[in-house]
């Protein structure tokens, strides 16, 4: 008689099903057959890229939409290797991820070395835990993985899947899971603290971060800013927390030098700061220390213990954000704030600083295409010259309207997010945002885009040059070495995956070319072509 037991690989699959995922991305080999099966078996369609590190990234991307764990497959050897980037990416910039890779049975390892490496061993430092599926545990590892990927701070989890594990059918246990964490807020002495420093501030200032994102706080966070009157700056990926257009926003910070010049002084002045789940890791060295807790009152409220030293604060709150807030709120009136206006100064400062008039260059580019792209619009960007640029003037009305690598700032990553959230919403416009460099390294996904439909569109800044460390040679005195490269077709890249290309050299070109784009029913590469040096003194 057939045993129609589920297999350990099944057990795996629909843990995740429940928690939420609908998507799995990678490359299959032999090892993970069953895993791919199980997978599709439990509802979770598979996605076959071209590139493992690029998988990660339309699952990051997919998870930035429906708030599921991302799912990375990848079979045992090189395809487990391929993913590393993007598992440092997961780790770094705090998206919880499953990685499930192949691996030859205990037994088979003992005499059999081709492709065989210890990967739990090689993972282990880029990732909040690592596991080896065995088949009478396979829901509790599951859950275990799903459990630690999404709670605080999240991250990615690997799971290395024996094959002869995935096949074994198992009697089906009780299952268990891992009782969620109820909102925790302070009280006590710390919390009256907290009220009466809210209450005595004549110039608060808060700093958002991505902790917010995972809490639910989003709203709690927006009426507390405005009961008190207190302006504030995101990091990069809590870009639209609270919508930008928002009086009190300041924009992003923390990679900038020239944002910093009207941030930083405004930090120094201010007579409270309150860092809002704001993890630091996206912030560059002149975010480090960056006011003294003796001198000016701090109040940190984080998901995790302040481990990093990149700040210190008076008083360090490990609870909800939301909660917290609320707690600090009640019964607290409000005060004026800011009598000398300098947070709309620094706002007026800020606009001067990124201006949207060019006639060309690469802030037209972004400036173009925030006005001819609707509202709706979601973005990628990649790591470069242009990122920065873009995340202090493309603006955003929700969050993750803007998606990037901001903590690790990988290379090749605008590309296949922007896919990852094509695939999720297929309704949105989507547009990616890549230096050429970036560009060319997964260039070859663009078959991928093709082959999942839709019509994402692909920006490409042309400048035959990585502009940013050629900008760092030239502020260091340094000859021109190994930044520049030959100019290529990118618009041809795009009509040869069957989809549309676009070159432009003027604002009415990219126009033209943005509206064709969004009237396609393909993808579109518009390649910007901008001249060197078009960064200098605008980052």
């Amino acid at each position: 008689m057939q045993d129609l037991s589920p297999r350990a690989a099944d057990l795996l699959a629909q843990r995740l099903y429940e928690a939420g995922c609908r998507h799995a991305f990678g490359m299959p080999g032999g090892e993970v057959l069953t895993l791919v099966d199980a997978l599709e078996q439990a509802g979770i369609t598979f996605h076959l890229t071209k590139h493992e590190n690029s998988a990660g990234f339309m699952a990051e991307a997919v998870h930035h939409r429906d708030g599921a764990p991302a799912i990375l497959v990848a079979t045992l050897g090189p395809g487990a290797m391929n993913g590393i980037n993007v598992v440092a990416n997961a780790l770094q910039d705090r998206v919880p991820m499953i990685v499930l890779t192949g691996c030859v049975d205990a037994d088979e390892a003992l005499t059999y070395t081709h492709q065989v490496m210890d990967h739990a061993q090689i993972y282990r430092s880029i990732t909040k835990g690592t596991f080896t599926l065995t088949a009478m545990g396979a829901d509790i590892i599951a859950d275990k993985a799903v459990s630690l990927a999404t709670q605080p701070r999240p991250g990615p989890v690997h799971i290395d899947v024996p094959i002869s594990v995935a096949d074994t059918r198992v009697s089906v246990a009780k299952r268990r899971r891992l009782t969620r964490a109820a909102r925790v807020a302070p009280e006590g002495t710390c919390l009256e603290k907290a009220r009466r420093w809210v209450a005595e501030a004549e110039r608060p200032l808060a700093i958002i971060g991505l902790d917010v994102l995972y809490d639910d706080s989003r709203s709690v966070v927006r009426a507390f800013l405005e009961h008190f009157g207190i302006p504030f700056v995101t990091t990069y990926k809590a870009k639209g927390v609270v919508p930008e257009d928002h009086p009190l926003c300041l924009g992003g910070a923390g990679l900038s030098p020239l944002a910093d010049t009207q941030l930083v002084p405004l930090v120094e002045h201010a007579d409270l700061i309150l860092c809002l789940g704001y993890d630091p890791i996206e912030m560059r060295p002149g975010w480090r220390e960056i006011w003294d807790p003796d001198d000016k009152r701090v109040i940190d409220i984080s998901a995790v213990v302040n481990d990093h030293y990149m700040h210190q604060a008076g008083l360090n709150l490990v609870a909800d954000t939301g909660a917290t807030l609320e707690a600090i709120a009640k019964g607290n009136p409000a005060r004026p704030t800011w009598p000398q206006g300098q947070p709309a100064q620094a706002k007026a400062a800020l606009a001067a600083a990124f201006p949207t008039d060019d006639d060309w260059g690469p802030a037209a580019v972004i400036a173009e295409a925030r006005d001819t792209l609707p509202p709706e619009t979601l973005a990628t960007a990649d790591s470069g010259a242009h990122r920065i640029l873009l995340s202090q003037m493309w603006q955003c009305s929700e969050a993750r309207g803007l998606i990037q690598s901001s903590a690790l700032c990988t290379m090749g990553c605008a590309v296949p997010m922007a896919i990852g959230l094509k695939l999720a919403e297929p309704d949105r416009p989507v547009i990616s945002f890549s230096g050429d460099a970036g560009f060319l390294m997964v260039a070859g996904e663009l078959s991928t885009a093709a082959e999942m439909g839709g019509n994402p569109i692909f920006l490409v800044f042309v400048d035959a040059s990585l502009a940013l460390i050629e900008l760092k040679q030239r502020q260091r005195q340094m000859g021109n070495r190994g930044v520049d490269f030959d100019r290529h077709d990118y618009a041809a890249m795009g009509r040869a995956f069957g989809g549309n290309g676009h070159t432009v050299r003027n604002r009415a070109e990219l126009r033209a070319a943005l509206k064709a784009a969004m009237a396609a029913d393909t993808l579109t590469v518009i390649a910007a072509e901008i001249d060197r040096g078009g960064y200098d003194g605008r980052i």
